[in-house]
């Protein structure tokens, strides 16, 4: 009888990260790997359908490269960074700004064990099954480090995310922090099956 592998949850072995409270919080992260892919323009957009597409083709075939190693995984919640041009004090107009001149990049965190090895392959069987997905290697496998971070769980539509907003603004201004990265969202709600009300996002801004 075959011994059956548990799959690895990124999510229950690194609480650090997904963890969250209502209220704003201070948390200090390790650099990690994420596949990503990036561009331009409104969150409703086709590039934007096309690029989490391509993320998670990627991810997907990351997968199951693992898994013929003997170390599958799921494949942990999707993430956005938000920006528009400008520094980081730019950011504060982030919602006051039209959607269509937002920046954006998904990413899908990896497992530690997930090496640029893996990634390449994933993308050579996607190229190969699917060649106008990814025929540009838009996908990249990439480390980012973040450090500090402010923290909240935001609840309901990301339309309504301002309030939630203005409380981390709030916190950092007391405790003598300022924003040193992009807006940083983990979707922790599936939004093709949760009412809008009920969504669940991490909300995160580097600081120093």
């Amino acid at each position: 009888m075959e011994a059956i592998i548990e799959k690895f949850d990124l999510q229950k072995a690194d609480p650090n990260y997904y963890k969250v409270s209502s209220k704003p919080e201070i948390r200090d992260l390790d650099p990690y790997y994420y596949l990503t892919v990036e561009g331009r323009g409104h969150p409703e957009s086709e590039p934007v359908w096309n690029a989490v597409s391509q993320l998670y083709a990627v991810a997907y075939g990351v997968k199951f490269t693992c898994k013929a190693e003997d170390m599958d995984f799921k494949v942990p919640k999707m993430e956005g960074f938000w920006w528009i041009d400008g520094g980081p004090e730019a950011q504060k107009n982030f919602t006051l700004t039209p959607k269509e001149q937002w920046n954006w990049k998904f990413l899908i965190r990896m497992p530690d064990f997930v090496e640029g090895d893996h990634f390449y392959r994933a993308v050579q069987k996607v190229k190969t099954k699917n060649p106008e997905l990814i025929a540009n290697d838009e996908v990249k496998f990439e480390l980012i480090n973040e450090g500090k971070c402010v923290q909240i769980l935001h609840i309901g539509s990301y339309d309504e995310e301002e309030p939630t907003i203005m409380k981390m603004i709030e916190f950092m201004q007391k405790n003598e922090l300022t924003m040193n990265g992009h807006h940083h969202e983990i979707y922790l709600s599936d939004p093709r099956k949760t009412p809008t009300e009920k969504l669940r996002t991490i909300i995160r801004y580097a600081v120093k």
